[in-house]
Parts: C-alpha cells; structure tokens; sequence
C-alpha cells in the first residue's frame, strides 16, 4: 500500500477526476462551444482539464471575443448542466472518515461550479474549498495547494495530495498520490497510483496524525 509506511498532518484533494467524475459534461459543454466558435474541439478538449477556463481560452488567442464573457457563458453552461457527474467509486465513504479539519478539496474551477458538482456527485462538503478565483496563478502552479496547505495549518511537506494530474501537486513539494479512475491512457507518473478508494482506507494514529493502510478484501 503507498505511504502505508508514514502519516500526514493533512489530505488535500483535487476535485474533477480525483473525488468526482464530470468528463462527460465538461466534455459536452466545451464541444458545444469550440463548435459555435470554430474551434477544433477535439484539439480543445486535450487542453481543458486542470487549469482555469480563462487561461485556456486566452491562449487560443482568438480575434472578436472577451475570454471573460466567454468563460462566463462556458461556466453557466456547466452549472446548468449536471448530468452524469458522479463520485469517484469510494470517494464519498474515504472521505466522510476524514476529520473535518484535516482535509480539503482544491480544483481550478469557479467555486460556484466546483459547489453545484461537489452536490450533483453526493460528495461531503469540505470545511475548506479552494477554487480557481483563490488564486493568482492556477495549476499547473503549485499556489492553490500552497494555499489549502496554510488554511489547513499544515506545512505543506506533511501533506498528501490527491491527485488524477500530478504536475501542480508535485511542484508543491507534498507527497503524491494519483487517482486514475478517469485516466483513458496509461499515465506514465514516478507517484504512486491506485484507481480508485475502494482498496484504501484513513485511519489516525497515536500522534494524531493521518494514515492509509489497505482496506482488507
């Protein structure tokens, strides 16, 4: 089992891909407007997952448009539509045995997005929420994890973040663990990697801190 070997002062988890599943919505939503944009949506949608809607229509450098009306009309579109947005398989029960105060949900959408899918797919509600408008400069750089890490009054090195793309999670200097529940090609990642929360479980040990171990058969 990874890390089933130290403890952690906390758990921060990306929200899409990681805790929930929206690729058929965000994939739905995106197509429609590269679509009416002309767009090539298949080249697009490579590109949406894990940053900031803003960051990825403002280097398509398209003439004619306001990147920020634009994303105000994509991220209305994905509040609105919630359908097939659901749990990571064991998600719901790995985090709800979590303490409250020793865990977080980090993403790079606009939190009225990230609060409308962390509903639709039943997930606990986190104590702290960091969302794309938290931040400066959203993932890949490591600042929205930095961030939760503070909130959480935990030096970042003591945690552990989950993750389906690691590359903001590992410039952070915290421990890795990637989630591939959504990947549909291997990964190639010198992290750990389980597929799911269905073969692992949390646990606190004599000091108070954090733990996984494997969840027996």
């Amino acid at each position: 089992m990874p890390f089933d070997d130290r403890s952690f002062g906390a758990f921060l988890f990306d929200m899409d891909g990681t805790v929930l599943n929206s690729i058929a919505v965000a994939e739905r939503v995106w197509t429609s407007w590269a679509e009416k944009r002309g767009v090539d949506a298949i080249a697009l949608l490579a590109t949406i997952h894990g940053r900031k809607a803003i960051e990825t229509i403002t280097r398509l450098g398209l003439s004619g448009i306001d990147p920020a009306e634009e994303v105000r009309i994509l991220t209305q579109a994905e509040i609105d539509d919630v359908a097939g947005v659901e749990p990571i398989t064991g998600a719901i029960g790995f985090l709800k045995s979590l303490p409250l105060d020793r865990w977080a949900i980090v993403t790079s959408a606009p939190r009225e997005l990230a609060k409308v899918r962390i509903a639709a797919a039943g997930i606990p509600w986190p104590e702290i929420l960091i969302a794309g408008e938290d931040v400066q400069h959203g993932k890949p750089a490591p600042d929205c994890f930095m961030l939760a890490a503070r909130m959480l009054a935990q030096p970042i090195e003591e945690c552990l973040i989950f993750e389906d793309t690691p590359a903001a999670a590992e410039a952070s200097g915290a421990s890795v663990l990637v989630i591939s529940a959504t990947h549909r090609t291997p990964l190639f990642t010198r992290h750990p990697t389980i597929e799911d929360y269905d073969c692992v479980s949390a646990g606190i040990d004599a000091n108070g801190n954090l733990r996984l171990s494997a969840r027996p058969d």
